[in-house]
C-alpha cells in the first residue's frame, strides 16, 4: 500500500488512530489516549511562543527510508513549511520532530524513528514522556535542550 492509498480510502479517514506504513506498505495503527493529545496540544502552544519564524502543527506525515512515519509534533521553518504544503507525506522532515509517548512505545521504536526523522531531515528530535519530561536530540545524540528552540521547556507542565 502507498500513502496516497491510504489517504484516499474512506474506511481509513475517521479512525480515532494515527496512521503509518511500514516498509512492507503495512498500514500501522497507534491509539492514543486523551493525555497524548493534551501533551501534543500544550507542545504546540509552547513551541509556538518559543521560536519564530516557522510554523508547529501536528500529526505531521514524513516519507523515510521506512515507509510514512507520523510526528505527533513538528517545527517547520517557513521555507520549509511552503516546500512540504502541497505533499502528500513530506518529502523533507521538518527541522524539529517531536513525538510523544504513549504505553504502547517500545524504546526500540522510538530509537528508530529518531534515526528515520533524522536521515529525512530533521535537525532535532524531541521525545516527551508520559509525565512531561522532554528530552531532545540533534544527529550527535542527546543534547541539553533544543538549539533551535533554547526557550522551550525541560518539562511540559498542565495549566492549573
Amino acid at each position: 500500500m502507498r500513502w496516497q492509498d491510504v489517504l484516499a480510502d474512506r474506511q481509513l479517514q475517521d479512525l480515532p488512530y494515527k496512521i503509518e506504513l511500514n516498509r512492507w506498505g503495512q498500514i500501522v495503527m497507534s491509539p492514543a489516549k486523551a493525555k497524548h493529545g493534551i501533551y501534543q496540544g500544550l507542545i504546540l502552544r509552547l513551541l509556538e511562543s518559543a521560536i519564530d519564524g516557522g510554523l508547529a502543527f501536528p500529526e505531521c506525515p514524513i516519507m523515510t527510508e521506512d515507509n510514512v512515519k507520523v510526528a505527533d509534533v513538528v517545527w517547520a521553518s517557513s521555507a520549509r513549511a511552503q516546500q512540504i504544503a502541497d505533499e502528500d507525506a513530506a518529502s523533507i522532515a521538518p527541522e524539529i520532530c517531536i513525538e510523544v509517548l504513549s504505553a504502547s512505545n517500545s524504546a526500540a521504536e522510538i530509537d528508530t524513528k529518531r534515526e528515520l526523522y533524522f536521515k529525512a531531515g530533521a535537525e532535532e528530535v524531541w521525545i516527551c514522556s508520559g509525565t512531561g519530561e522532554v528530552k531532545f536530540f540533534d544527529r550527535q545524540g542527546p543534547i541539553v535542550r533544543s538549539q533551535l528552540a533554547p526557550a522551550f521547556p525541560l518539562q511540559v507542565r498542565w495549566p492549573e
